[in-house]
């Protein structure tokens, strides 16, 4: 999905105009990167967290030359998904494999469809 999905579906399930969606995501999307650039967590319930992680310097290493080189400190954003989007992800892939399992159990084995036969047997 791209931010002109978001967009799109504002337009269409709100009933407003496309430059008033865009304002909206745009908004959203600024303030979200606003407050992760000031190292606050953001925490939407039901869909997941964005945390801000602090990693500290290092000396790494350039694995084709051996030479030593200082990684300076940096940090990332690491996503949690929410119980409920882990919970509406992962049940229809759940029910839908175990639907394939009962099936696969159910069947009766095939025969095979093609015999390989090397230069020998011919």
């Amino acid at each position: 999905m791209l931010k002109s999905d978001l967009v799109q579906a504002l337009v269409e399930e709100r009933k407003i105009t496309q430059k008033q969606a865009e304002t909206a995501v745009d908004t959203i999307f600024d303030t979200m990167r606003d407050a992760l650039r000031r190292g606050e967590n953001i925490e939407i319930r039901g869909f997941g967290a964005f945390h801000v992680k602090q990693y500290k310097g290092y000396q790494g290493r350039n694995p084709k030359t051996g030479e030593v080189i200082p990684v300076s400190p940096k940090r990332g954003i690491l996503f949690r998904t929410g119980k409920d989007l882990r919970e509406r992800i992962n049940s229809p892939v759940r029910a839908a494999n175990e639907a394939a399992s009962k099936v696969l159990e159910d069947a009766e084995p095939q025969q095979p469809r093609l015999r390989i036969v090397s230069s020998d047997e011919s």
